[in-house]
């Protein structure tokens, strides 16, 4: 029996060889990742599995020409051809698993198993291929194991280094000299840790004839089929990841382009609302401590609605498309035209001179202004812009497009195909904030009923209580209690008016049937109502229940209406008038006079009080067109069957000459001021 012996040199020169090969292998990696041509990545593939498996094969025969073999010894040039092919072959694999994006454990382990056999195999298999006259190998069984393991964890480590060491996105030569030791060690140590197992006996001393005639022979079967295993299953495991890749990236292409469509406007094309706050929050953290400007465009169709009624809808979208397009030709760098909504865009303008916005203006307004072809049609337009710029006119989206709508508007108020720059005072800046704060507000003051009702009375012209009219007040938390005045337009905008309304409407029926129960006389109650509520679908049937729950005479409430909103969509509102007079309830139209009411309409409308505006009160003097005009009024609602009453009196002289005129009613602080029922109790305890 011969044991191995070395020459130390060669022993070194191998494991040189095997690093200096391992580090090519893991350049030539990287080049896989800088080269985008698809055909050029395989070849590179390929031909780095093909060093790396030479590095294997060097190593191992520079290790065996290290062994002291006894003299005579040759090898089989197909069997040691071979056993390249099974190096270079787990190599290939081993070099495509590195290409991949991430390594999670599963990958991990198979490329570890599969590389470590490879290089088992390349050994095991260049061990055969051995011929020594009249010699033959014997093997220690736990010693190739352990070889086996050696390969098996020593690549495993490779790997998971050699991907820490691609994501630090480094070129290192340190680094990747580390990554191709370690690869090398772990050939090194396979292959030394296998030469210690083997065992060289001469046919003399076998222990049987039989097993020197086939151990060979069954040894190479044995690791050929082996090795044939393995590759195939990595073969279909390569096809399996290359098939799940590539389904994930239809998944990645899709899923980029239903967020694209969720950014994009169907119509146009062109980006939303959606992307623009996107795009918007991001420009703003660019430009937050910039001294840098960002001009905002907003660029609304004149009358767009007469194109529609007069060419239809599919007229009217196409000629959106057609200014989109030409809009969009426009655009410079750092330019973007986005869709906000119907007819209106925006154009966005980064990095922006201000001096230089007129210019863009005109341009943008001469191109629209140059008429459109749609559908053999030639359709004639203009528009009207309004101009901000971040910061100075708002430092958020919703206060820029606030106030470029307010521009806008100021541009079709001067006469349209304009544009305008806003600007304002900071005083009206704080007030503008101050109501978007209260806005903000009242949706909490609505969920908790933060509001309350005064009461202010009215008198007949003797001086006595025939009535109250119930006022909201809003008891907010930190700012008192607030005048209708600086709540109610904001209510009106967010809906929140209707649920404000139906709570007065309810807490009047509840004071109601308290002082009818009480025996007091201050009943009728006025409420009124805003234009959105009356024109509200359930108002008829919620009176109606309220009416009922709280067992109130329904000509013990009475409705008031401003004159605007009565004569708004006349044939409506006299049906709903119908309908309230229906249930009992008294109707009223207040601030009478300063609207655009006919006195034709007037005989048609079935209300039963008119309430003169304050504006003809305030300078009523004896002898003034004033008292001329309310002499006209009070005497055509008298003979139409009407009480009339005097809002906004507050002088003696106002009083004397309102009764003279035959005013039947009189409201205002000369009389009595807005009071809560406490103090309205209190203040006309004999009422």
């Amino acid at each position: 029996m011969i044991h191995m012996s070395y020459d130390y040199a060669l022993v070194t020169g191998s494991v040189v060889a095997a690093v200096i090969t391992c580090y090519v292998a893991i350049s030539l990696q990287e080049l896989i990742f800088s080269n985008s041509n698809l055909s050029r990545k395989k070849t590179l593939l390929f031909f780095s599995g093909l060093v790396l498996g030479f590095a294997i094969w060097v190593m191992h025969f520079v290790g065996m020409l290290a062994c002291h073999l006894p003299e005579g010894y040759k090898f089989s040039p197909s069997v040691t051809f071979f056993s390249y092919v099974i190096g270079a072959a787990a190599s290939i694999f081993a070099v495509w698993l590195t290409t991949r994006e991430t390594l999670p454990l599963s990958r991990l382990v198979l490329g570890s198993f599969v590389m470590g056999i490879g290089i088992s195999g390349m050994h095991y298999t260049g061990m055969v291929g051995l011929i020594i006259p009249g010699h033959v190998i014997h093997y220690n069984t736990i010693l190739v194991i352990l070889s086996v393991l050696i390969a098996i964890c020593g690549t495993g480590l490779t790997f998971w280094l050699y991907f820490k060491v691609k994501q630090t996105n480094s070129n290192h030569f340190i680094l990747k000299l580390t990554v191709a030791a370690l690869l090398a060690i772990s050939i090194v140590g396979m292959h030394y840790t296998g030469m210690a197992a083997a065992s060289f006996h001469t046919i003399q001393e076998s222990i049987s004839a039989m097993a020197v005639q086939e151990g060979p022979g069954l040894m190479l079967f044995v690791i050929i089929a082996i090795t044939c295993l393995i590759l195939v299953a990595s073969f279909a495991v390569a096809i399996l990841e290359l098939r799940l890749e590539d389904r994930n990236l239809q998944l990645l292409r899709v899923n980029k382009e239903l967020e694209s469509l969720a950014l994009q406007d169907n119509l146009s094309k062109l980006p939303n609302r959606l992307f623009l706050i996107d795009y918007t929050t991001s420009l703003f953290s660019l430009y937050k401590f910039s001294n840098k400007k960002i001009a905002f465009i907003y660029i609304d169709l004149d009358r767009f609605k007469a194109v529609n009624d007069a060419f239809g809808h599919h007229i009217g979208d196409e000629l959106l498309v057609k200014l989109a397009q030409r809009l969009h030709a426009l655009l410079e760098p750092d330019q973007k035209l986005i869709r906000i909504g119907g007819d209106e865009f925006l154009m966005v303008l980064e990095d922006f001179k201000s001096e230089r916005i007129e210019a863009v203006a005109d341009e943008i307004l001469k191109n629209i202004q140059d008429g459109f072809n749609v559908a053999g049609k030639d359709i004639n337009v203009s528009a009207s812009l309004g101009v901000v710029y971040y910061p100075d006119h708002g430092t958020n989206l919703h206060d820029l497009l606030i106030n470029a709508d307010a521009a806008m508007l100021q541009s079709k108020e001067q006469g349209r195909n304009t544009f305008s720059i806003f600007n304002y005072s900071l005083d009206q800046q704080e007030i503008a904030r101050s109501q978007s704060k209260l806005i903000n507000d009242l949706y909490k003051a609505v969920e908790e009923q933060q509001f309350v009702l005064f009461y202010q009375p009215k008198f007949t012209a003797d001086l006595k209580i025939c009535g109250v009219e119930a006022l909201i007040r809003w008891k907010h938390p930190s700012l008192g209690l607030l005048a209708p005045n600086m709540f109610i337009e904001g209510a009106e905008q967010t809906g929140l008016i209707i649920k404000m309304g139906y709570w007065a409407l309810e807490q009047a029926c509840k004071q109601l049937q308290l002082w009818t129960a009480q025996g007091r006389a201050f009943a009728p109650i006025a409420v009124n109502l805003s234009a959105v509520q009356f024109e509200h679908k359930q108002l008829i049937d919620t009176l109606a229940n309220l009416i009922k729950k709280y067992n109130v005479d329904p000509n013990h409430l009475i409705i008031e209406i401003t004159e605007s909103t009565a004569m708004h969509h006349i044939d409506v509102s006299i049906r709903t008038f119908e309908n309230l007079r229906n249930l009992g309830i008294s109707l009223a139209i207040d601030d009478f006079g300063t609207g655009h009411s006919s006195f034709l309409y007037l005989k048609d409308l079935p209300v039963d009080e008119l309430k003169i505006d304050r504006e003809f009160i305030r300078n009523l003097s004896v002898g003034s067109k004033d008292e001329i005009i309310l002499r006209s009024i009070i005497e055509l609602a008298k003979r139409l069957g009407l009480v009339v009453t005097a809002e906004g009196v507050e002088t003696q002289q106002q009083a004397d000459i309102l009764k003279s005129l035959g005013c039947q009613q009189f409201q205002g602080y000369l009389l009595g001021m807005p009071l809560p029922v406490d103090r309205l109790e209190s203040t006309f305890e004999n009422v």
